[in-house]
Formats: structure tokens, sequence, C-alpha cells
């Protein structure tokens, strides 16, 4: 196994901790890349899509989980995050 997949398979690992948390809320996650720079670039899926509180579970929740068990993570980014004043924004049900 290479480093490279080495790694994802870590963050993969990682991801699936905080999984559980997101699907309860109809929400998931996917790996777009891990940059050259280790800068681990993601997907919201489902709920977290629209959700207005996506960036605090990017932040608080994907984030702090990938860089305890993947040290050699220096950041979580999302390609999708919905800002919090976005008026297309939906809080999925069990936050309602």
């Amino acid at each position: 196994m290479s480093d490279h997949e080495n790694l994802l398979q870590r963050v993969e690992e990682a991801l699936d901790t905080i999984r559980p948390y997101l699907l309860a809320d109809a929400g998931n996650v996917s790996i777009i890349e891990i940059t050259d720079e280790k800068v681990l670039k993601i997907k919201l899926l489902g709920s977290c899509e629209s959700c207005p509180m996506s960036i605090m579970t990017l932040k608080a929740g994907i984030e702090q989980a990938v860089k305890k068990a993947v040290p050699e993570i220096i950041s979580v980014e999302a390609i999708n995050i919905t800002p919090i004043d976005d008026p297309n924004a939906v809080l999925p049900e069990t936050l309602r």
C-alpha cells in the first residue's frame, strides 16, 4: 500500500467515527482529494449540503476528528459549505 493510499484509508476511518452523527441528521461526507499540502477536501452530502450549521459541523466535528486521528492533515475544507445566512439553507428535522 502506498503512503497516499494509507493516508486515505486512515482519513476514511476517521470519517467513519463521525458518520453516525451525520447520518442521524440524514447527512454524510465524501472525500474529494488530499492535496500535496495535506489539505483534505471533502463534499458534504444529504442534509449537510443545505444546512446553515455546516461550517460548525465541518470545523467542530469533521476537522477535529480527522486531525486527531491523522495529524498529517493540516486542514479540512468542504467544497460546498452553505453560508449561515443563505436564504435557501434548511436545518435537518432533528435540529428544528
